[in-house]
């Protein structure tokens, strides 16, 4: 394989020859005729064909990779519907009004969320593109009273130490709109919580031990797909983070290589939900994005 190390040595080759080349030219005379006679030798007779070499060399590693891919698996795409613009943009704007209506609650209503419902979204996640295809996520969905409480009492805990000792003032100023605290009622009162685990090795099949790429990369990924999921369905979500959150791997019974990456309360809003106005604020497209044109 070609690394970035040897075009490296490559260029700095080229750069020595002709740095070499323009200075001996400048100052030659007949004390440095030969190592003038030296350079022009390496330039004109050496310097080509040892590039030469590199390009025969690099052509050969692309035909192998080429030929390496060739021998991957493939299927026809399927599922892309041809729309015209004008429907494009329709439906585009239908997700974006559907999701500019999302907001993060901690008011939740006790009213029971079918399991088949948390499963289709769950699902829906585990489309989400992850590193390698290892798709390194395990999603613990928690409708379990006791289990809720223990999760509760963990998790007010730590924020009990978060809010009294581990968090600066900047951060408690951040939060202070959000009227946030570490009381976490929610907890219990929603009628599902969802464990995100992330996996540091694992593979596409269940039961594989292969190393995970791009883990937290993916398992975000996977986390926003649920959201959306979620929140199209006609329920709340709220992405909760005490930290830290190792007490959620004891709990929910996941092996070590396991990480917790967020805990996600899901359920139907109270009728009496209400929600910082702070959170309202959102950056306008010329404020979040580029276009380069």
């Amino acid at each position: 394989m070609i690394r970035k190390s040897d075009i490296s040595i490559t260029a700095n080759i080229v750069k020595s020859v002709y740095t070499n080349n323009t200075v001996v030219r400048k100052r030659a005379d007949r004390r440095h005729s030969s190592k003038l006679r030296l350079v022009n030798f390496v330039s004109m007779k050496v310097l080509p064909r040892f590039l030469s070499g590199m390009s025969y060399i690099c052509s050969i590693q692309i035909e192998l990779i080429m030929s390496k891919n060739m021998n991957a698996d493939y299927v026809p795409l399927t599922g892309y519907e041809d729309l015209s613009e004008d429907e494009m943009q329709s439906r585009a704007t239908a997700v974006m009004q559907t999701l500019l209506k999302r907001r993060t609650i901690r008011d939740f209503s006790d009213k029971a969320v079918p399991r088949a419902l948390i499963e289709t979204c769950i699902k829906a996640a585990g489309t989400a593109p992850s590193g390698a295809n290892h798709q390194p996520w395990h999603f613990v969905a928690i409708s379990n009273p006791d289990v809720k409480r223990k999760i509760r009492v963990a998790a007010e805990a730590e924020e009990v130490e978060f809010y009294d000792k581990r968090a600066s003032k900047e951060w408690l100023d951040a939060l202070a709109p959000l009227g946030t605290d570490a009381s976490k009622p929610f907890l219990e009162h929603a009628p599902w919580l969802i464990a995100v685990f992330s996996q540091k090795r694992g593979g596409e099949e269940a039961g594989q031990d292969k190393k995970n790429y791009y883990v937290t990369e993916s398992v975000g990924l996977a986390t926003g797909m649920l959201i959306t999921a979620l929140h199209s369905a006609g329920l709340g979500t709220l992405t909760h983070t005490p930290a830290p959150m190792g007490f959620l791997r004891d709990i929910c019974g996941r092996p070590n290589g396991e990480k917790p990456f967020v805990l996600m309360v899901v359920g139907y809003p109270a009728a009496d939900a209400v929600v910082p106005k702070h959170a309202l604020i959102k950056k306008s497209l010329p404020e979040m994005s580029t276009f380069l044109d």
